[in-house]
């Protein structure tokens, strides 16, 4: 492995070097934060030499490189992931324990990076730990945002979002690389020059720029020399203040170029329910595209003249709909400023591209409109225009005169630019993320274009980096598998079949479920000193942590969680396996139901939990701020994981891979990757209820009325009543939302839309059929081992191997050091 060589007492005096010149202190009073950025400041030493090395290789050797383009990129803590992937994971807790310092307290002081979200931004990062673990060329591509998202505190029962400000204490591991700073151009008008050959060219004028200014982040691989990139992309003003303005006194427009760069990057995913946050997305996702194909283009030219190779020297993937705008950006950079014809320029930017269709929810397939895409991007507006032009050509050319086929595939209609039809028309490779995804795509979302060009689309199941959900998250169930069938697994997670004989070794269920049980005091203790809430470590851990959305049905499992409360209510002495309902997840800002479905659970938890009569058999415990770091805690204890969203709307998941690797059981319904856990451990080793996609779409399609569930099933109608009724607030209609979201509809909403009512009496069946297979140790044992044997499949590293292969075209270049 290539672990970096280091003594023990240089690193301990590189640490107490680090903490005296950047602090003036002595390492005994130091923080435990500056201690952190000390301790990164050396290791940052090390790495350097080799992220040197490895791009000077992928120059020399003149190397493809993939730039993966995300809006997210959910990356965690950076420290551990790096300690563990350069070998350095027990030199430091051994450098620290001389020291006399705790090493848990000095990484526990890294904040999250506040770059992402949800699955989407995990998967990115995730991809980015394989490519460099692969040794595949390839940067990262996104904004290096102030606040992130947000940070969630709950506030009497409420979801309350204040800045998350990750960046308060600096920033030790990103490095500002001014030397590549590109100017972003928006508004303004378009004038055409005629050309001494002929045509015209295109110059944007009157606009307002910013500049995007690169911080460079190092992604280390695991036992090797290769460190790519996660390139992320900051504002500044192009003049910082106008003296004349400030002069006159007129101080607000003296800062105005200063305040709209400082806007641009300072809140992933700003609310747009209105008209400004519409537009601050949308110069977001320009900025950082405009700023990386700038900047590819800017490279590439360095040591090529010849613009047709630009295929065999750079790929695009579009990490979903995001990203589509670099499809227009390119095309404007080869036209516009590198005189290059249009249709060699489309032909190489086609080649270049591709496009991850990540979800089948109509939110996410973007349109912006056309008044505020084409008064904010001018040029870019003519470029998409033409796009849509010449596609439109094409689909005449071979459905003839159809207006209702052409109006249905265009990119632009109905006074809307759809993005996902740009980013499908412009790129060479179309996939989903899961098999049943991809099929629903081919067969219904995207129909008509797999028909057109069936040869785009491809599956490529997601995965997970086994490095940070089970070498670093669960560290004492790795080192049982180490011991048992050596390390390989950490590089090949197919390996992890070879404990399949242990399944039903006593030794090895015991000691299993051993670490399974210190994982869950561990999480009970950090409940009880965060919440003040004792949980039982010996009840089910039931965890379903996730972004809420209503799909995703956190409300189905709230409400048989009130379920369970009424029958136990109704017969205390209920037999049951104590159960500890543990919920994580933020609501987007301006997702009101989201939010009164996170005050719900609140509610039912202050009322449950504070109910003695059921003698602690049910506990819930809704967990602020829903991060990595946080789910590096849950997941190791997880006894079961939720993964309940309505079939065909979930793409695929990855939370239910962390989960099934870290042996907990899967209760779900047959949606995204659930399909293919299912296939790998079989209908004994999983929990599955509910609809499928087929029948979900049939019920749909067809006469659907959930007064007659809500008739005919005693518990479901209980448990609607307590909505409303005053048993989880003294106001009653608090949640009568949520009542008529369910029975009647509300605000255009379908009655039950995401059919929880329906699937009700089935997830009851399957919970008990958990209850009753955790009775039997052995079983139970037996299952969650199998499981973690059978995660092989949902390796990134076996995701990545994919798209270099079949996508991409890249060839992996190893970094001699």
């Amino acid at each position: 492995m290539g672990q970096i060589g280091i003594e023990k007492e240089t690193l301990k005096t590189m640490i107490r070097e680090n903490v005296k010149t950047l602090y003036r202190k002595n390492i005994e009073t130091a923080s435990a934060e500056e201690i952190y950025q000390a301790a990164v400041f050396s290791l940052r030493d090390l790495i350097t030499d080799k992220w040197i090395k490895t791009h000077d290789t992928y120059s020399e050797k003149d190397a493809k490189i993939v730039y993966y383009l995300s809006m997210e990129f959910l990356m965690g803590r950076f420290l551990g992931n790096a300690l563990i992937n350069m070998g350095m994971n027990t030199v430091i807790k051994e450098v620290f324990a001389e020291l006399g310092i705790d090493y848990n307290t000095v990484e526990d002081a890294e904040p999250d990076p506040g770059l992402g979200n949800g699955g989407l931004g995990r998967l990115a990062a995730c991809f980015l730990d394989s490519l460099s673990t692969l040794e595949l060329p390839a940067y990262g591509c996104g904004i290096r945002y102030h606040y992130g998202i947000f940070e969630q505190k709950i506030e009497n029962g409420y979801q309350v979002e204040a800045p998350d400000n990750w960046l308060e204490d600096g920033d030790p591991w990103g490095i500002r690389r001014n030397e590549y700073a590109v100017e972003i151009k928006f508004g303004g008008h378009v004038r055409a020059i005629p050309k001494e050959n002929g045509g015209y060219r295109f110059v944007q004028e009157g606009y307002q720029s910013v500049m995007a200014i690169p911080y460079d982040y190092p992604v280390v691989g695991y036992g090797n020399n290769t460190v790519n990139t996660l390139r992320l992309w900051d504002a500044r003003a192009k003049n910082r203040i106008d003296l004349k303005y400030f002069n006159e006194g007129n101080y607000q427009k003296a800062a105005e170029e200063e305040t709209l760069a400082k806007t641009l990057t300072d809140v992933l995913y700003p609310a747009d329910e209105h008209y400004q946050g519409k537009e601050l997305r949308l110069r977001q996702q320009y900025f950082f595209n405009s700023a990386t194909v700038q900047r590819v283009i800017a490279r590439f030219k360095e040591n090529h003249g010849d613009f047709s190779l630009l295929p065999e020297k750079v790929a695009f993937q579009l990490n979903d709909t995001h990203p589509s705008i670099a499809v227009a950006e390119l095309m404007r950079i080869l036209v516009d400023e590198n005189d290059l014809p249009w249709d060699q320029a489309w032909e190489i930017t086609q080649k270049v591209c591709a496009y991850t269709n990540h979800t089948i929810m109509s939110e996410a397939l973007e349109k912006w409109p056309l008044d505020l895409f084409s008064r904010l991007l001018p040029r870019i507006y003519q470029i998409v225009e033409e796009i849509n032009r010449r596609f439109c050509l094409e689909l005449t050319d071979k459905y003839g005169n159809n207006p209702e086929k052409i109006r249905r595939l265009a990119i632009i209609a109905d006074g809307q630019i759809r993005m996902a039809y740009m980013a499908i028309v412009g790129s060479h490779s179309v996939n989903g993320v899961a098999a049943l995804h991809t099929e629903i795509l081919k067969n219904q979302e995207l129909k008509d274009f797999y028909k057109l060009y069936p040869e785009k689309f491809n599956n490529k199941t997601n995965g997970i980096t086994q490095r940070r959900w089970l070498l670093h998250a669960n560290p004492q169930l790795a080192e049982l598998i180490t011991e048992k069938i050596g390390d390989g697994w950490i590089t090949d997670l197919g390996q992890l079949e070879k404990i399949l004989p242990y399944v039903d070794d006593k030794e090895f269920q015991d000691r299993f479920m051993e670490i399974k049980r210190a994982n869950k005091v561990e999480l009970a203790k950090f409940i009880k000193s965060t919440k003040g809430i004792d949980i039982n470590p010996d009840s089910i851990f039931d965890i379903q942590v996730k972004r809420l959305h209503e799909y995703k049905r956190q409300l189905l499992n709230v409400l048989h969680i009130i379920g369970l409360y009424n029958k136990l209510k109704m017969n205390p002495g209920l037999d049951m396996v104590p159960r500890t309902f543990i919920f994580g997840a933020k609501a987007a800002a301006g997702y009101r139901r989201a939010k009164l479905i996170i005050k719900l659970i609140n509610s039912v938890a202050d009322v449950v939990n504070n109910d003695e009569s059921i003698g602690g058999k049910i506990k819930i415990v809704f967990l602020e701020n829903y991060r990595v770091s946080l789910a590096e805690r849950l997941i190791p204890a997880a006894d079961v994981s939720e993964q309940i969203s309505t079939a065909g709307k979930e793409a695929s998941g990855t939370g239910n891979m962390k989960f099934m690797l870290n042996g907990a059981l899967t209760v779900g319904t047959m949606d995204g990757a659930n399909v293919e856990i299912f296939d790998e451990v079989g209908e004994e080793n999983i929990f599955i209820f509910g609809m499928n996609a087929e029948e979900v779409q049939e019920k749909y399609n067809g006469e659907y009325d959930p007064w007659s569930v809500y008739n005919m099933n005693q518990e479901v109608r209980m448990a609607m009543t307590a909505l409303i009724n005053g048993t989880f607030s003294n106001d009653t209609c608090l949640f009568r939302e949520l009542y008529d979201a369910l029975l009647n509809g509300y605000g255009g909403s379908r009655a039950d839309e995401y059919f929880i009512l329906e699937d009700y009496a089935d997830y009851q069946r399957a919970q008990l059929a958990v209850d009753y297979a955790y009775r039997d140790k052995e079983r139970w044992a037996r299952m969650a081992i199998y499981n973690t044997a059978k995660s092989g499949k949902f390796s990134s590293d076996r995701t990545i191997k994919e798209y270099a292969k079949e996508i991409w075209n890249l060839p992996s270049v190893s970094i001699d050091f």
